[in-house]
């Protein structure tokens, strides 16, 4: 009980935070107290005293290992003659102090950069300085600078990286073409979205014999980065630094220079340019019947949006394809190879679920216009499973030819989702279920069985939560979701730095040299974070037996450190980009406070339901004691809300209407309450005139005796939802009216409502 481990610490919201142990057992508890003297991804070392009352592992600091260099992001406030910067990340927990001169040129109210310099203790608060002013907190692009700092992604490259780039030629030269295939010729297209600015890839296809019966020949021209990043070099240090370009609405943050990404490595129309070539020979089953990997130089003869090539694939005959006659029968091709490699999916049984994505539509100040669903074609596809015949071919090509490199693996279940997974389906009387030892198959054939069934939304998403994350290591156990014993990432050189690696690892294989990792620089805080939760589907996987292809030699071990690298900033793009998203979304909704909408649940926890709106595609949570005056039980097997009384439930697919309650900018939360049927006018009214002050009341105020209950009993926690009333002067009837609904909420409290 008293035994001493090492973690990192995860603040929380509400002071209290969590010690995430390196050795992979259960995270220990830390009360506020505890957390005074430490900060949000501190590495400390601690011990369990006791358990608390929820029956968590409570534990105490002992040791602070590691401070790590970390910025932290805040706006700066003048309290009672004090500077404080409160930190926009609510992890931190504390306000950080700023001596009088250490403001800098710092205005009140701006968002600024803090360098500590003092650290926290048990009863003093960090002390620090403005190193940073970004600007004002509605100024446009704000939330991406606070982003990018938040989640230490970086975003201006080296002095040496831009003397590199800025010495690259400006287009290809006669020595460059040495030794490469000649493609110039072979028409050539690319096929990428309107807003697109950087082409990695470019494809064509010919009917061809394939062995004794049709076939197609299929080329997929891939951008050769590598032959101008040399590795170890300064362009190169900085693109492994990042690992993959951040996308966010209006802003791109790359992973090479521009004059790479935009330029010289960008597959533009109608300008020659080095390429890496997958060419396959296709049957007409959609098996590949061969591949060879080359070096080429290329010449595109057109850059297509889907949206072109799916109006021409959709009507041979109409304006579309008058303008591009000369390339129709190219893309009649690629058509119909897509449809025979289609059928080789689902032959496999690969994991096909249709997902809703949206996209954010932003003005030129930076705020958005609309979301919009993210509508997926015949071309995106067409697209889609030709990178994925390129990259299994890659894969399988380094796999060939023992030599290490990096794989994406997808594994199935683990032992506890696989028994989730189970119980949920049997719950639901769902006719199938999946085995010990499950195959992307059985995951595609409940999916087509329930697709009709109106809960069908919510068995999918049960689907999809219960497999893992994709990583990048050296040791390939496959991919479960697409079903192949093989695959890598080879298709996006330009953002990825995964696949920048494959194309190094196949050009050595095809020289019959080795590559050799360069002396690049030791993983940061992302690699330690991830290091302990990846570990385990690296060393042991669970949907194949398990056998390493390549001896865990120094070497090797350096390709899984590339790899959890790779990962993490992979995971970290992610995080920041869905902050930014969160962000935009909830000033969008400070514009639509009172507003009602109806809805759909989307996930349904011991605290409330999230709720995603029709209209809008912003997600809010209809807290629990929201939902009504009865006792609301979540039921794990079958991810729903039950009310005791009456029966009703909230589970994934639910609809509902419900209003928009409260907005929470620097948590990143929308609050929305349920809108029931007959519910009185006067009552909404006045909850839409409080909702639009912004005023919360406090929980005690309008959740009574059942708060009380429900928290000793929950283990899950969020940040209460609240209502909010009018701010400000009121008249005589308008007080009256507040004392009346405080009245009625008060007894609301006592006793629950009937009928």
């Amino acid at each position: 009980m008293l035994d001493e481990f090492e973690g990192t610490v995860q603040g929380h919201r509400d002071g209290h935070g969590f010690v995430q142990r390196d050795d992979g057992e259960a995270d220990i508890y830390l009360p506020p107290n505890e957390m005074r003297a430490v900060l949000h991804k501190d590495r400390v070392k601690a011990r369990v005293v006791r358990q608390d009352r929820r029956g968590r592992p409570e534990g105490r600091v002992v040791e602070i290992v590691e401070r790590p260099e970390q910025p932290i992001i805040g706006r700066l406030l003048h309290e009672g003659g004090i500077w404080l910067v409160a930190p926009e990340d609510k992890r931190y927990g504390q306000d950080v102090l700023i001596p009088k001169g250490a403001t800098g040129p710092a205005k009140v109210g701006q968002v600024v950069v803090v360098q500590l310099t003092e650290p926290p203790a048990l009863f003093g608060q960090p002390v620090g300085r403005v190193k940073e002013v970004l600007g004002e907190i509605d100024d446009p692009g704000m939330e991406i600078e606070i982003a990018v700092r938040k989640y230490g992604v970086p975003h201006e490259f080296s002095a040496e990286c831009l003397a590199e780039a800025k010495a690259l030629p400006e287009k290809v030269r006669p020595a460059d073409k040495k030794g490469r295939v000649d493609l110039t010729d072979i028409p050539l297209v690319t096929i990428d979205g309107e807003d697109a600015r950087d082409f990695d890839d470019a494809v064509y296809c010919e009917p061809a014999k394939v062995g004794r019966g049709k076939g197609w020949r299929l080329l997929v021209a891939i951008a050769d980065v590598s032959a101008y990043v040399r590795t170890g070099s300064a362009i190169d240090i900085d693109a492994y630094d990042r690992a993959t370009s951040v996308y966010f609405p209006r802003r791109v943050i790359p992973m090479l220079p521009e004059k790479l990404s935009n330029g010289l490595c960008s597959l533009n129309p109608e300008v020659e340019r080095l390429c890496m070539v997958c060419d396959m020979l296709v049957a007409a089953d959609g098996e590949i019947y061969a591949y060879q990997f080359y070096p080429a130089v290329m010449f595109s003869h057109a850059r297509f949006t889907y949206t072109e090539v799916a109006a021409i694939l959709g009507n041979t005959r109409g304006p579309e394809a008058a303008k591009r006659k000369d390339r129709v029968k190219d893309l009649l091709n690629l058509a119909d190879v897509y449809k025979a490699l289609l059928k080789q999916r689902g032959k496999r049984g690969a994991v096909d679920f249709e997902t809703t994505e949206t996209q954010i539509i932003c003005d030129d100040a930076g705020r958005i216009e609309k979301i919009v669903p993210r509508t997926r074609n015949e071309a995106h596809r067409l697209i889609e499973e030709a990178m994925l015949a390129a990259n299994v071919c890659s894969a399988d090509f380094i796999a060939e030819g023992k030599h290490p490199g990096l794989f994406r693996v997808h594994e199935g279940p683990t032992p506890e989702k696989k028994e989730i997974l189970r119980g949920y389906l049997k719950a639901m009387g769902v006719g199938l279920s999946i085995t010990d030892d499950p195959k992307p198959g059985e995951f595609q054939a409940i999916a087509e069985a329930t697709k009709e069934r109106p809960d069908a939304q919510q068995i999918h998403t049960m689907l999809l939560r219960s497999m893992q994350q994709a990583i990048y290591t050296p040791f390939n156990s496959g991919h479960f979701g697409l079903a192949y014993e093989a695959y890598t990432h080879f298709t996006s050189p330009i953002r990825r730095y995964p696949d920048l690696l494959v194309h190094r690892v196949i050009k050595a294989i095809l020289t019959k040299t080795r590559y050799q990792l360069p002396m690049l620089p030791t993983p940061g805080e992302a690699h330690a974070k991830l290091a302990k939760r990846l570990a385990s589907r690296v060393k042991a996987p669970t949907n194949k037996p398990q056998k390493a292809t390549i001896a865990p030699t120094k070497e090797v071990l350096a390709w899984e450190a590339a790899g959890l690298h790779c990962s993490a900033n992979e995971r970290r793009a992610d995080e920041a980009s869905r902050d930014v998203e969160a962000w935009l979304k909830c000033k969008y909704m400070r514009e639509h406070l009172g507003e009602e909408y109806g809805g759909v649940v989307t996930a349904a926890t011991t605290f409330g339901i999230f709720v995603t709106l029709d209209a809008m595609y912003v997600e809010g949570l209809v807290h629990i004691t929201e939902l009504g005056g009865e006792y609301f039980k979540f039921d794990e097997m079958r991810q729903e809300l039950r009310g005791e009384r009456t029966g009703i439930r909230y589970a994934i697919g639910t609809r509902v209407r419900v209003q928009v309650s409260r907005v929470d900018l620097d948590g990143r939360k929308i609050d929305f309450r349920l809108v029931r049927e007959g519910e009185d006018l006067t009552a909404r009214a006045m909850k839409d005139k409080g909702a639009a002050s912004g005023v919360p009341v406090k929980a005690s105020a309008k959740r009574g005796s059942r708060h009380k209950a429900e928290a000793a009993t929950s283990d899950q926690r969020v940040e209460r939802s609240t209502a909010a009333v009018a701010a400000g002067p009121q008249s005589a009837m308008q007080a009256f009216k507040s004392a009346v609904k405080k009245a009625a909420n008060k007894m609301k409290g006592r006793k629950p409502r009937r009928g």
